[in-house]
């Protein structure tokens, strides 16, 4: 069987992370490899339906794409998680789930300033925080813990999608999880 692996985007809304982890997945399906994508937004939607963005809810959140992650990752999957995950401790907890059941993680922070994510603001996010009409904007107004030593750092204001893409491939291949 595969190894399979959680490879965990975390950065602020509109730091590229979605984009890459689709970029990525496709490369990879196109080697034969079985991939999935557990974005954010559609997790939200469907699996933490409900939750708010407390602290305590996001890492609820977290904590339930992690589970999923590691589950199918521990099955051959290569499982991409393009989530905020603005806390540290709840990025660790996934890390020593993984690590618990013998399964693959590695952390990608994608390091895009603010400033510039607040010019793509692809949700309008930035745009409603500034008009006061939303509060606990993670990175403006709510925190994110920048990891302290992720697997592998991209800082997308300097490079193009593919470039990203591929300096996590490249990451993978390091690892021996893909060709």
């Amino acid at each position: 069987m595969t190894t399979g692996a959680t490879v965990w985007l975390t950065g602020l809304p509109s730091a590229g992370k979605t984009t890459i982890a689709t970029a990525l997945a496709d490369t990879l399906r196109a080697q034969g490899r079985r991939v999935e994508v557990l974005d954010g937004d559609e997790i939200r939607e469907f699996l933490s339906a409900g939750l708010g963005f407390s602290r305590e809810d996001r890492h609820t959140n977290v904590q339930r794409i992690g589970f999923v992650a590691e589950l199918l990752a521990s099955h051959g999957v290569l499982v991409l998680v393009p989530v905020i995950a603005p806390y540290a401790d709840s990025r660790e907890a996934v890390r020593k789930r993984h690590q618990a059941q013998g399964t693959g993680y590695l952390e990608v922070h994608v390091a895009t300033p603010v400033d510039v994510c607040s010019v793509r603001d692809v949700k309008g996010l930035y745009a409603r925080q500034a008009a006061g009409e939303l509060t606990g904007l993670t990175g403006v107004d709510d925190p994110y813990e920048v990891p302290d030593k992720p697997d592998l750092r991209i800082e997308t204001h300097g490079s193009t999608v593919e470039q990203s893409a591929a300096a996590v491939h490249a990451l993978l291949v390091e690892r021996g999880l893909t060709i």
